[in-house]
């Protein structure tokens, strides 16, 4: 590590303004900062300093993230020799879903930082650390069938402009990958909604099968939706069923909660409400008498609506996000509650629109701002009360 800090001590002149490759500056400043803590201090005024920067803290999300990964792509590979009728090794399966799911990350991760390069060029500024995780959660939010050119636009659009025209990383509103997702829900609602995009459409590594141009797949709650009811099984904990390439896994998704939560860096509070939500909302409409006919997910039972759709990696990866999110206490209590029982009454209400999950957060990220206003306020009363009296 000596060497390599050396190396970048050499270097680093040509980078600066009187430079031979001054237009790179920033680019050289993200790479050394990732790699190294910048060893610069304010100068003036009184500074609170934290244990870890914001680079750190999106590198253990990034972490975090890793089994909810890992796991979606050998169940891209498993669903595939399923979906074939076809006999498969384990090695075989994962090394197929990460032939899949890479060509995603890698696409994901070009568009958006090279645009954040270039911004942060344009500008003069420092690059931002804040598409570390969208980077990695976008391939992760989206079917395995969604083509790249779509994915592009859609990394180019919650870049732009749900995160630099509001000033980069830490002023925007919306959580880009959600913004991502919803850009290409309403944009081309044919790739990612149906019975034909959860399951990769070529045979895995040729070795025969059924050909997966006439298989139909839906994921539980699409069956559920068109009123085919699906008894709970375990394969929708483990996550062996259809679904977004990270979200069919409770158990992967549990981990990477673990690790956000032992870190300090998702807020419990948020996460614990966002299920209690849930778990009322759904047991209300249990308790209601409701045509199941035109709403067949009314009886679906609570535990099965959190553990199926995008639930359970919406509440602990995106509902989460400290932009994004409310910052009082008490707002998070608020923030998590609505967005947990939002998600359940579009997926009730609305059939076309069975997930529910990320358009939940996108209206909670709407609000969050309005909480902790009113949240804030409220306490300020409380205090000008108090020295009244």
């Amino acid at each position: 590590m000596k060497a390599l800090r050396n190396y970048l001590n050499k270097i680093k002149p040509n980078f600066e303004p009187e430079g031979k490759l001054h237009a790179f500056r920033s680019i050289f400043d993200g790479f050394e900062t990732f790699l190294y803590v910048p060893n610069t201090t304010a100068k003036r005024g009184v500074n609170i300093h934290d244990a870890i920067d914001s680079k750190r803290i999106m590198s253990m999300v990034v972490i975090a993230l890793m089994p909810a990964m890992l796991f979606g792509m050998y169940n891209v590979g498993y669903q595939n020799a399923l979906a074939s009728g076809i006999e498969a090794t384990f090695w075989e399966m994962f090394l197929y879903g990460f032939l899949a799911v890479l060509p995603k990350i890698l696409v994901s991760y070009i568009v958006g930082l090279g645009i954040e390069f270039a911004w942060a060029q344009w500008k003069g500024e420092e690059i931002q650390e804040g598409y570390l995780v969208s980077g990695i959660l976008i391939p992760l939010i989206v079917p395995v069938n969604c083509p790249l050119w779509m994915m592009a636009l859609a990394c180019a659009f919650s870049v732009i402009f749900c995160k630099e025209i509001f000033g980069g990383t830490g002023m925007n509103i919306f959580n880009p990958a959600i913004a991502a997702r919803m850009f290409l829900f309403f944009s081309y609602p044919s790739v990612m909604t149906g019975d034909k995009v959860w399951v990769a459409d070529s045979p895995i590594f040729g070795l025969g099968g059924t050909p997966l141009d006439t298989f139909s797949g839906a994921t539980p709650l699409g069956q559920i939706a068109q009123g085919n009811a699906a008894a709970f099984d375990w394969n929708m904990v483990t996550g062996l069923i259809p679904g977004s390439i990270g979200e069919t896994s409770v158990v992967a998704i549990a981990i990477g909660a673990v690790i956000l939560l032992w870190a300090g860096i998702a807020s419990w509070r948020t996460m614990l409400s966002v299920f209690v939500g849930g778990v009322l909302m759904a047991l209300l409409f249990n308790s209601l008498d409701m045509n199941v006919t035109t709403y067949p997910a009314a009886a679906l039972p609570w535990y099965e609506h959190l553990v199926l759709g995008g639930f359970c990696f919406g509440a602990v990866f995106m509902a989460t996000d400290p932009v994004t999110s409310c910052r009082t206490t008490t707002g998070q209590y608020i923030y998590g509650f609505i967005i947990g029982a939002m998600a359940i009454i579009i997926r009730v209400m609305n059939a076309g629109y069975p997930e529910g999950m990320m358009l939940a957060i996108f209206f909670g990220n709407m609000i969050a701002p309005m909480i902790d206003h009113f949240i804030v306020e409220r306490n300020i009363s409380k205090r000008m009360k108090r020295l009244k009296n």
